[in-house]
């Protein structure tokens, strides 16, 4: 079950990586673009937005290592309520 789950999550991985990849380009001509005709107001929302991208995977992997543990103790304090009956 665990080894399924995980082929799901690497599949799922490779699958949008090509995608991300692919907006580079296109926020690199949408800056070069607006550089030039002097529009420096693209620039700050770019950078928000690089942040935006750069947190989201580490903010998932925080919620998901919490439920993580919150199931591991809520199935620890299960196993010693049966224990003590």
């Amino acid at each position: 079950m665990r080894s399924k789950s995980t082929l799901y999550i690497l599949i799922f991985l490779l699958w949008t990586t090509g995608e991300s990849i692919a907006q580079c380009a296109m926020c690199r001509a949408t800056v070069e673009n607006n550089i030039n005709t002097g529009e420096t107001s693209v620039g700050a929302g770019l950078n928000y937005g690089i942040l935006y991208l750069f947190m989201a995977p580490y903010l998932l992997a925080m919620v998901i290592g919490y439920l993580w543990y919150r199931n591991y103790k809520k199935q620890k304090s299960q196993k010693t309520k049966v224990q003590h009956l």
